[in-house]
């Protein structure tokens, strides 16, 4: 078993909101690794973060990566930093991966004030233009598509996708 497609990108580029629309497009179910830590977890990702540290999260994501690619047969979003770790980018190896880039500008509309949102801490700007810049290589490397999210539906993103994939 293995999921129909895995998205990754950074937070503000709609991975949840375009994974539920393929999802019910295809006739499947969307998983979120995310919702996956927090029900697990029964506390939020920011509770996680602030109680336990972010090492600690990194543990129960790459854990809940790990069961979603061996078990899940849907649409699957991985949070934003899950591919950070060198075992979850193996873990992609073979899997239909899409990588939703945002620009600058549009995550931060998207994202708001990084409420919720731990590692947006301080300046919301400058924060989210430093893991654009850490992340987008490793979004890239792990992807077999990508797809340029900035001033686009999530309608539009997806149909491209489900496109990409026919």
């Amino acid at each position: 078993m293995s999921p129909r497609v895995v998205l990754v990108g950074p937070m503000g580029a709609g991975k949840s909101t375009v994974a539920a629309l393929l999802a019910e497009q295809w006739g499947v179910a969307a998983r979120d690794t995310d919702a996956d830590v927090e029900a697990t977890e029964g506390r939020s990702v920011s509770d996680i973060f602030v109680d336990s540290g972010e090492e600690h999260f990194r543990a129960l994501e790459r854990a809940a990566v790990a069961t979603a690619l061996a078990t899940h047969d849907g649409v699957l979003a991985l949070g934003g930093g899950a591919v950070l770790d060198p075992a979850t980018r193996e873990l992609l190896a073979g899997h239909r991966v899409v990588f939703l880039r945002v620009g600058l500008a549009d995550a931060v509309k998207r994202v708001g004030l990084g409420v919720g949102r731990p590692l947006l801490l301080g300046n919301v700007r400058s924060r989210v233009k430093a893991l654009l810049d850490e992340r987008t290589p490793i979004y890239e490397s792990v992807a077999t598509i990508t797809v340029d999210t900035d001033g686009r539906t999530p309608e539009d993103v997806a149909a491209e996708i489900r496109e990409a994939l026919a």
